[in-house]
Parts: structure tokens; sequence; C-alpha cells
């Protein structure tokens, strides 16, 4: 059934006629878990590897005696840059509350009772506490390699001007690490070089209006920097110079002094004593349970903010207590958003062929995808074989096969599904249960000559069509991406024949080069006065219909050797 707009917009919808009787995709993937820091409930983009690791960091220790470990976000984080993925939407989910650490007293030369101004960690969670004496090679007690300090320089009277570095928590004052520089900072809010004009000040916080998931942002300026925000700015020097051009003495002893500091106050920490890897239960998955991810499941489902075409939630697994509501619900809202597929993980670590199909028995939809065994891999970070379910590794497998190919072809076999980050699997199918899982939705990762290959692209839809593989799904993905953002052109333009050919002159091309890189059979785009008629005219709508025959994978390859006499001739 079409939706019905309410207010001007865009209706995509899909037709599904290929039932069985018996503009590319350029947004990236998106992961929902925990992360060793970073922003808590905001969606952040990193576009490599190094860049998460810089934002939501990577090794952490948990329990007594504390062992090392990494969350299944960042080997996936990890994994999929390493495949080729270009952008990754991280949502970062904790339990308990969490918050930034800021900045120790920076005063003035006046000595003001207040602080000239606050500087607070976009990152959030005590582990951006700094704060601690100095020892004698100026080494905070509790600066570490996640954390950062702040020091105020070249503090200038005459220009009425600053310096402020950030740097890293565990360096020292005879050999600093210098992560970020801001030259020539100014306490004028009139001047381009105004200290939160040139850092930032904007905060993100999570609200709800009528139900729906939003983030409400307070401040001004743009956050610039990668680590901190000005919080405020107690003490300010408007008009710093006088019209003779000389420094205003009202405000000569408002500058910073030099001097260097930490953070302190942020609350939220890594629960001791979790389940991690194989591990994970019920009630502990990570250190969290299947309800902290809520709320950016409802925010995730915001197509106008975050645009992704794959979600992947490790660490949720169905066969668990209270888990499969949570997997449902992305379920639903990746049907809603209609342009992205869900990779979720139908059982935990340990169980039984019969246990994942049962458990994927229960789903039915064209826009989710499930993979089994759980693999090994060896953690770069720890050092450490780990078991890690199959979600963690698949959009990788997803970012290289868009990198030698195109979304339409299968992420699967020896050509585009190899696992070579892989070294074992939890169970090595023979073709009886390759065919047993295939059959009940699930796709194998098989053990083909020691190699790990994904050797499936089902979709979790029951019944036959084209939409019960996952190569069709992403190609209706990319296509009405890409057709969509045409039709957003249009909206407001006069319902004209004009405007009805410059749609198909767009799209037309388009769909013919799809169809040359092997993703369609055929098609056919009608959008004239045969669906546009002048009632649907007057009620302000224009009307297109996109007929698509996609291209089917060689799946099942049957190949005959027949033994002929000496002499014998081949046929032609």
């Amino acid at each position: 059934m079409a939706e019905i707009l309410l207010s001007p917009g865009v209706s995509a919808n899909e037709v599904d006629t290929s039932f069985v009787t018996q503009g590319p995709i350029t947004a990236g993937a998106a992961i929902i878990g925990p992360t060793v820091k970073g922003p808590v409930e905001i969606p952040t983009v990193v576009t490599s590897y190094a860049q998460y690791q810089q934002k939501f960091g990577d090794v952490f220790q948990s329990g007594s005696p504390a062992l090392t470990y990494t969350y299944f976000t960042s080997i996936a984080a990890r994994n999929y840059f390493d495949n080729g993925g270009t952008s990754l939407l991280v949502a970062r989910v904790v339990t308990g509350s969490y918050s930034s650490a800021t900045s120790s007293l920076i005063v003035s030369s006046s000595g003001a009772a207040s602080p000239v101004f606050v500087l607070e960690t976009i990152s959030e969670g005590t582990i951006m506490n700094s704060a601690g004496p100095e020892d004698s090679a100026g080494a905070l007690a509790s600066g570490s390699a996640n954390n950062v300090r702040w020091e105020i320089t070249a503090t200038n009277t005459s220009s009425g001007t600053f310096a402020l570095l950030i740097r890293q928590g565990n360096d020292t004052t005879n050999e600093p690490t210098i992560l970020e520089q801001y030259t020539n900072l100014s306490l004028d809010p009139y001047s381009p070089d105004f200290i939160s004009r040139r850092i930032g000040d904007k905060k993100l916080t999570y609200r709800t209006d009528g139900g729906v998931a939003y983030l409400q942002e307070t401040g001004s300026y743009g956050n610039v920097s990668a680590y901190v925000r000005v919080k405020s700015v107690n003490i300010t020097t408007p008009n710093y110079f006088l019209n003779s051009g000389t420094p205003n003495p009202l405000y000569t002893g408002s500058l910073p002094i030099n001097a260097s500091g930490s953070f302190g106050g942020a609350l939220g920490q890594i629960r001791g004593g979790a389940k991690f890897y194989n591990d994970i239960n019920s009630t502990d998955t990570q250190g969290l349970t299947p309800g902290c991810y809520d709320r950016m499941v409802d925010l995730l489902a915001n197509t106008d903010d975050y645009k992704f075409n794959v979600l992947t939630t490790p660490g949720l697994c169905n066969d668990l207590t209270d888990h499969a509501g949570v997997i449902n619900d992305i379920i639903s809202s990746i049907q809603n958003r209609g342009d992205a597929i869900y990779i979720p993980d139908m059982v935990s670590y340990g169980k039984t062929i019969t246990d994942v199909v049962s458990n994927a028995a229960g789903k039915n939809t064209s826009y989710a995808a499930t993979y089994w065994p759980w693999v090994q891999v060896l953690e770069p970070n720890t050092n450490q074989l780990t078991w890690i379910p199959a979600s963690t590794v698949i959009p990788g497998v997803y970012a290289y096969n868009d990198s030698v190919s195109y979304p339409w072809f299968a992420p699967a076999g020896l050509n585009r599904g190899s696992l070579s980050q892989v070294i074992g699997a939890e169970r090595n199918l023979s073709q009886a249960n390759r065919d047993t899982l295939y059959n009940g939705k699930v796709n194998p990762i098989a053990t083909l000559n020691g190699q790990r290959v994904v050797y499936g692209q089902k979709t979790l839809q029951t019944r036959a069509s084209a939409l019960d593989r996952v190569n069709v799904r992403r190609l209706l993905i990319a296509l009405k991406s890409y057709i969509s953002q045409v039709a957003n052109t249009l909206v407001f333009e006069q319902n004209t024949a004009t405007t009805r050919n410059n749609f198909l002159a767009t799209v037309n091309p388009y769909l013919e080069s799809v169809q040359q890189q092997q993703g369609l059979y055929a098609f056919r785009v009608i959008m004239d006065d045969s669906n546009n008629t002048a009632s649907v005219i007057d009620q302000n709508q224009l009307v297109g219909q996109i007929y698509v025959q996609p291209t089917k994978t060689a799946e099942f390859i049957y190949l005959d050797f027949i033994i002929t006499p000496t002499g014998a001739t081949f046929p032609a």
C-alpha cells in the first residue's frame, strides 16, 4: 500500500510482483554498541579506523585482576575499514549516567574568582578525567592516551590574544604531545578569533517529543576541535582596542595566564567484571543490557539526519532473553526506513544448527540477513584469539563487495565473500549443514580448503521472490536512494510535462548504467499523462512508476561430465 503523504515530501514505494510459485549507494555502514570513550548516544561519523580510535578508543581493562578486552564495536570498525569501507556511523551506548570532564581553573592575570573560560571534553566517562598533581617531569597522575590536558601559552596583552594547546593526557611538560593547537585566540565576542568561534561550543542532547527521538542542539558555533568544546566564557573583552588603537586597560588583566591543567568531574565508567566475547549472556552483553540500545534504535529511525546502508549490533543475539525484542524493533525501524539492510545474529556462542534455524524462522523481512557460525579472529589490539559473532565481520564483506563491484552483486563466494581475517569458525559446516541453514534463511560461513567464506546471500524473507536475496534488496536500496534524491529536487516545482521530462532525463540514464553494470535485465519508467491525470495534478501529486527486472545470481551450478568413446564427435 502506498504511503499517504500528509506534508510535502517524496514517497518511494515498492511493488514486488516477482513471487515464485512454489545512484549508487553512497552512505556507509552504521553500528550501535559500546565503546571505550566518545560521545554518548550521539551518532558520529568516522572515515577511517585511525579516526575511530581517536574518537572512540580501542582496548580497555575490566575485572579483578584487570584483563584487557576489545569491544565487538571496535573489532567491527577495524574489519570494515580494512575491507574498503569509507564511512561508519557509530552510535555509542552505555549503562548508567555519563558526563563530560571539564577543565580545571583557567585564571586571568587579575586573579578573578571565576575561571576565564571553561572547556569540556566531547568524549564522556571517567576515562576522560586526567586530574591529579603533576610529578617532577610534568606528567599527570591519571593522564592516559585516552584523555587530554590543556595548556595556555603566548598570552599577549598588546594584541589581546593567547594560544591554547590540547595535549595528550599521558605526555610530560618536557616532551608534550600536542593533539591540537589554536593560536591568536581572543575573548572578544566580536572578533573572528573569539575562542568559542574558533574551537566550537555546540552540544547535542538526546530528547523525545511525542514519542519521536531527536537531538537538541545548544550553542552557537560548530565544533572544530575533535576533543573539546567551550562550555562557557566567563570573562569577555568586547572591543578590546580603544579608538586610538591601544588595548583597553579594563581588559588587559582579563586574559588567561600561561599555565597548564587537566580535566575532571566526568561520570560513567566501564562496568567491571562484565561478560565479553563468547561469554555474553541475557543480562550482560559487554557490560550492557538490551535496553541500553533502545534510544539509539529510536534515533536512527530518522532518515533525514542519519544515512547508512547497512546496520549491525554485534552483542545482541536473538536467542538471549530480551534481545529478540530489540532485534525486532530494529527490523521494524529498518523496514520503515527502506534504505538499509540489518545484520542481526540469531544465536549466542555454542548453539546448534537447529537453534539458529529455529530463531531465523521467526523473522520475515527482506530488510535483514543473518549469518552463522561465530568466527575466531586474532584481535591485534590485544593479540588474543577472540570469538566474535558473524555480524562483526559481515559489514566488511559488504564493503569489500562494493569496492570491487557494485551493491547489486552478491556479497558471497570466493570472489567477494572471503573472510581473510578469520582464523577459525565455531563449526566447520558440511554440505548437508549448509543445505539446512540455507533452507532456513541462514547464510552459512563455509570452510573451503581452509578458507572461511560467506556462502549464502538470503534475506530473512520467508516467501520466495526476487527480494529473498541480499543482492536484490541492496539493488532496490541503491535505486530508491538515488531516484528519491532526484525526486526531492522536484518537490514544489511546477507539475508540468517539462518537470516530468526532466525527471525521466535523469533517471533513465542512471538505470541504463545499472543495467550495463549487470544490475538489471530490463526496466521502464512511466511518468506521463497516463499516471498524472488532471485529478492527480489537482491533488498536488506527481506520480511515477518504475518497473525493474533485477538480475539473478548463479547460486546453483550444475556441471555434467560426459564420458564418450574414442572417436566420438562432440556436440556443436
